[in-house]
């Protein structure tokens, strides 16, 4: 029985595993370009370490710090380390198990007879060693794709990595941006509380010459106290990005110290796209889904093939002798050979509903996966009409600055000549503070679509081939 067996099997295996699945036809529509794009070519694709574009030695020192001890990324990091054992464990299954085994039996029989006679009964010892072997023939792929699904899992829990990865370091850039964006404006703050104290003693000083009213300094010290009441949630929120900063390092708050500086110096960086088609290779979030949707389709496989029967070969073969020292001796060996087919005939709905279900899963990575492209190219549009607007809207208020710090230094001037009304004195330096605030928030916005871009680009991109001249 057992030599048929081995030939059906041989015979099936010649013709491969046919119920594999592909993978399903995602029905795509890649387009040509973004549309906020001018620029779809190749030219100058972000590099890994892109973060180095913003010239900050400081902001290189943390991306390095969280890339070696961020706990989320420690904890992807076991993540798939847990789906290669299970992949290991999944391929187990395509290979025979082999297993040794020594035994020494005692056992006495009954020294009573059926007439009631006694003769003390007898003793026996019994040894033996066996080595035991047991193999399923993977006919209809349902063990090759249990592996195949493990393995892609494990692929996909390494771009979970990455994903979290490039979460990890955008989250860092954008917290060291929000903390030099903290400093320039408490710095700011600080410059206005200075001025409209000056404008508020120009205008005692009125009050004094009898050219003042008790209005105009009441006005005036409501503009001071607004100032000063705007320092507090800006320390507030530079001591957060602070702590966040040290989170992401995996560090507590005390052991972290953020120098900061100024947004003035910080450089901002060119990025150009590239194609669109190229964020299907680029970003590891759309590779996780599509290999989870390779897993979910070999589990399909798997689920199908349980309609099949299960071919099993298992042999045993060894030595038994009741005396130790004859155990290994020819006359003591024993073999066995067993060739099995089981085929289920009803199982309850149990593998139907279990094939609907992988199918089912299937489907919904599929929309998930389709999802995550459109999602993508959404992103990436998203974020360069963000660096477009931002760019014109930084332009704009540095002009807005610079009218209104003009409008503020004339109406101070005609305050200390007498000539000035104080209405307007209060109007320019509300209008220059503000205006100063909204710069600061201006250039923040501006690095924080850029690294939006980088984030909807996928990260740095592996440096391209140079393509030989003579190639064809």
């Amino acid at each position: 029985m057992a030599g048929g067996v081995v030939a059906v099997c041989i015979f099936a295996s010649s013709a491969g595993c046919v119920l594999t699945q592909d993978l399903p036809d995602p029905a795509l529509d890649i387009p040509g370009g973004y549309k906020a794009a001018r620029l779809t070519g190749p030219d100058a694709p972000p590099k890994l370490d892109w973060w180095r574009g913003f010239r900050s030695s400081e902001l290189t020192q943390l991306m390095e710090q969280a890339q070696t001890v961020n706990l989320d990324i420690a904890a992807a990091v076991a993540r798939f380390k847990q789906a290669d054992a299970l992949a290991r464990v999944a391929g187990a299954a395509l290979l025979p198990s082999l297993s040794a085994t020594g035994q020494e039996a005692y056992s006495r029989t009954s020294g009573s007879s059926a007439s009631g006679l006694t003769n003390g009964g007898r003793e026996v010892v019994n040894y033996s060693a066996s080595l035991s072997a047991s193999y399923e023939l993977d006919f209809w792929g349902k063990n090759r794709d249990a592996l195949q699904a493990a393995e892609e899992t494990a692929t996909a829990n390494r771009f979970d990595r990455d994903v979290v990865a490039l979460t990890t370091l955008t989250s860092v850039a954008n917290a060291y941006f929000q903390v030099l964006a903290s400093q320039d404006r408490i710095h700011t703050a600080e410059r206005n509380i200075a001025s409209a104290t000056r404008v508020l003693e120009a205008i005692k000083q009125r009050l004094e010459a009898g050219t003042g009213t008790d209005l105009d300094v009441a006005q005036q010290e409501a503009v001071l106290g607004n100032q000063k009441a705007a320092v507090p949630p800006l320390r507030q929120t530079l001591a957060q990005n602070v702590n966040a900063l040290a989170t992401l390092v995996g560090r507590p708050p005390e052991s972290v110290r953020v120098k900061g500086g100024s947004l003035n110096a910080v450089s901002s960086p060119r990025v150009t796209p590239g194609l669109p088609s190229e964020l299907l290779t680029q970003r590891p979030d759309i590779r996780r889904q599509e290999a989870q949707l390779a897993s979910a389709t070999a589990n399909v496989g798997n689920a199908r093939a349980q309609f099949f029967p299960s071919i099993q070969l298992t042999g045993q073969g060894g030595y038994q002798s009741s005396a130790l020292a004859s155990l290994f001796q020819p006359h003591a060996a024993f073999f066995s050979m067993v060739g099995s087919l089981t085929q289920p005939i009803f199982e309850g709905g149990r593998i139907l509903g279990n094939f609907e279900l992988t199918k089912a899963r299937q489907d919904e990575l599929l929309q998930s996966y389709r999802k995550t492209v459109v999602s993508a190219f959404a992103d990436v549009d998203t974020a360069l009409v963000a660096i477009k607007e931002t760019t014109t809207r930084l332009r704009l208020q540095r002009e807005v600055v610079a009218a209104s710090r003009r409008a503020f230094e004339l109406s101070e001037q005609q305050l200390r000549a007498g000539t000035a009304d104080i209405i307007t004195v209060l109007n320019t330096q509300v209008t220059l503070f503000q205006a100063e605030d909204a710069l600061w928030q201006a250039q923040l916005a501006r690095l924080l679509a850029v690294v939006s871009l980088y984030q909807a680009l996928g990260g740095g991109w592996e440096p391209r081939m140079e393509r030989p001249v003579n190639a064809l």
